[in-house]
């Protein structure tokens, strides 16, 4: 008797080691200052060379909860795949659509985009709400949601497939009015169009994003996750990284 009690403790703690072996394979996209490659390159394979404030949030996040782990960088549509097809896979940082819901257990929010109205420097547009924009010219980038948003509406929106080069477009006067996110729209400017003094004149939304986890991940890796995020969110760590990157 003795030996099989021996030999059933020996199993469950094998078992419950098995969720610790586990890694937990996480994907990305370059969408600076989110998440990006420390060398400017579209893909990384290892989480040394990815940086950004989500990613500095969810490295945080998985330090404190011990797991196993691995991160890289891909374009959106590889990340959301693999994510959406293998148990112990997730990506970030990604909103909740009616689309990806169902299919993702979300941690987070990591952080929050903003949908931001910019203008050139030295612009007199003054907007105390979005209706008044619909005065204007705006740029956006073709396919992305708000651009999409601001087009079902009913603005006047001209969206053009390379995102940065709506900076130069301001500059020309060719647009009055670019609608691009709040942080990421002045790296975008710089790097693709050299415009550096953009000025925001309307903040209308924002959007939660998380780090989505498929829905047939192991339990304890979830449980595991949603603790230490919580966690530091209350030890205010959370708060740090975010003003670091201007929030």
């Amino acid at each position: 008797m003795k030996g099989k009690i021996g030999l059933i403790v020996a199993l469950m703690l094998t078992s419950g080691c098995a969720t610790a072996n586990e890694e937990l394979r996480i994907y990305t996209e370059q969408y600076p200052p989110y998440n990006m490659t420390t060398n400017g390159q579209p893909f990384a394979h290892s989480e040394r060379d990815i940086t950004g404030l989500c990613t500095d949030v969810l490295k945080a996040v998985l330090e404190q909860s011990s797991l196993k782990y691995s991160i890289k960088l891909r374009d959106l549509s590889y990340g959301i795949n693999r994510s959406e097809q293998h148990p112990n896979h997730g990506i970030y940082c990604v909103s909740k659509t009616d689309e990806r819901e169902p299919a993702f257990d979300w941690v987070g929010p990591l952080a929050s985009i903003q949908w931001t109205l910019f203008a050139k420097a030295g612009t007199t547009i003054r907007l105390s709400k979005l209706e008044e924009a619909k005065n204007y010219r705006i740029g956006g980038y073709r396919g992305d949601v708000m651009t999409t948003y601001l087009e079902e509406k009913g603005f006047n929106v001209s969206a053009i497939s390379t995102n940065g080069l709506n900076a130069r477009r301001l500059e020309q006067d060719q647009i009055d009015l670019w609608v691009a996110d709040g942080l990421a729209g002045p790296y975008l400017a710089a790097d693709a169009s050299d415009v550096t003094d953009l000025e925001q004149v309307l903040v209308f939304r924002e959007t939660p994003m998380y780090l989505a986890v498929n829905k047939n991940t192991d339990p304890d890796i979830l449980k595991a996750l949603n603790q230490s995020f919580q966690a530091l969110v209350n030890s205010g760590e959370i708060e740090t990284i975010s003003r670091a990157y201007g929030f």
